[in-house]
């Protein structure tokens, strides 16, 4: 009996990244937080695949099916793929969630010597993928990063204007796909998102890594999203929390910081030396790959706007394949610096820009920077008038759709 693999809207920027390497001896690894639609990226490839060949033969190997319970470890996969796989033509090898294959990357450079398998594969963390895989395999693969929905891809999927409602939405609930088949109600939302955040913490660090102290894993993520955005060391965090009468030294804090990044829950952001050209050591910012999630362990408060607002656009640079840091210019601070193909963007985030105080602070800050590289502030207000000695003013529904490329 053939697969059936379910139906999707395509994301056609993830799609576009991998065709170029459909048939070339690379893996391709989709790596991201659980539930932003990897598999289902799979399905929309193998649609590609047999739209180009009817005959193509299809492996498909699913670590959260029992299924393929069986398959546990690199010898259990090879012996599985060397059963299944066809002796005449190309096999198109998919195996999702792969990092619950134990010393899957021997399978993977054992397979990878076949020229007759075409091997695609997603995983949930990123130490064990993007780290041992491209060092194991040494250049014999690629890393596609999928993130939860984009505003647009959000739009589209439920079918929604372009309106001041419809991105409340968007920075309430986030962008994991599945919401589009729940009410965009705040009870049903945020109790699926709880389940999510309870299955990354669970099954991607706790269980993972052998972890005791889930409690103070539990206040670490409560802490971040209270302070989204805010720049921290693991000394602060560490001194912060210990007037809260939780114990734990900074190499723990860091280590524990580490296992929730290696799970995509949250991103770190480095601080750059604009005039230095160097990352700093100490101190960065963190944002929450999926704001929804966010909002669902700390709330969506008026008081926050600010960080969601800040989250939004770090967010939405990942997506379109930036590279970020955060700006220091002496004593000044640039929320972020977005880098791609060896350009620059300068960008400062703001409420809004009513207060002539604010207009000063954030427009005066990317006028220190002593290069000619585009500059912006996005805000929640829109406003339509002239830029500032051509610093562009734009509101974030106009940053979210792009409409300053």
């Amino acid at each position: 009996m053939k697969q059936q693999f379910p139906k999707s809207i395509p994301r056609k920027s993830y799609l576009s990244q991998v065709a170029p390497f459909i048939g070339q001896r690379l893996i391709k690894v989709f790596t991201g937080q659980r539930r932003v639609g990897k598999s289902f990226l799979l399905f929309q490839l193998i649609d590609k695949i047999k739209a180009q060949n009817p005959q193509a033969h299809i492996l498909y190997i699913n670590k959260e099916d029992l299924a393929f319970a069986a398959i546990k470890n690199a010898e259990n996969l090879n012996d599985y793929v060397e059963q299944h796989r066809s002796k005449t033509k190309i096999t198109y090898l998919f195996i999702d969630e792969i990092q619950d294959i134990e010393n899957f990357e021997t399978a993977l450079r054992s397979l990878l010597l076949d020229e007759r398998l075409d091997i695609y594969c997603t995983g949930s963390n990123a130490n064990l993928l993007s780290g041992d895989v491209a060092g194991y395999l040494s250049g014999r693969s690629i890393e596609i990063n999928v993130y939860s929905l984009s505003y647009q891809e959000f739009l589209l999927f439920h079918n929604l204007e372009n309106n001041a409602a419809s991105l409340d939405s968007y920075l309430k609930y986030g962008g994991l796909p599945y919401l589009k088949h729940l009410p965009l109600e705040e009870p049903i939302v945020f109790e699926y998102l709880k389940n999510i955040y309870s299955t990354i913490v669970f099954k991607d660090i706790i269980n993972r890594h052998s972890l005791r102290n889930t409690k103070f894993l539990e206040q670490l993520v409560f802490f971040l999203a209270s302070s989204t955005g805010s720049l921290f060391s693991a000394k602060k965090i560490s001194d912060f929390l210990k007037s809260q009468k939780i114990n734990m030294a900074p190499n723990q804090v860091q280590l524990y910081i580490q296992h929730l990044v290696n799970a995509f829950l949250i991103h770190p952001v480095k601080r750059y030396d604009i005039e230095g050209k160097r990352l700093f050591e100490v101190g960065e910012k963190y944002y929450f790959e999926d704001l929804g999630i966010r909002n669902a362990l700390w709330g969506y408060r008026l008081e926050d706007r600010g960080k969601i607002l800040e989250n939004a656009v770090h967010n939405h640079l990942l997506t379109e394949g930036y590279q970020v840091t955060v700006g220091i210019l002496n004593d000044k601070e640039i929320d972020f610096i977005a880098q791609k193909n060896n350009e620059k963007l300068y960008i400062q985030a703001a409420l809004s820009l009513f207060e002539p105080k604010t207009i000063d602070r954030e427009f005066g800050n990317l006028k220190k920077i002593n290069d000619n590289y585009p500059k912006m502030v996005v805000t929640m207000e829109p406003f339509s008038g002239n830029t500032i000695e051509g610093i562009v003013p734009i509101d974030l529904r106009g940053f979210l759709t792009n409409t300053w490329k």
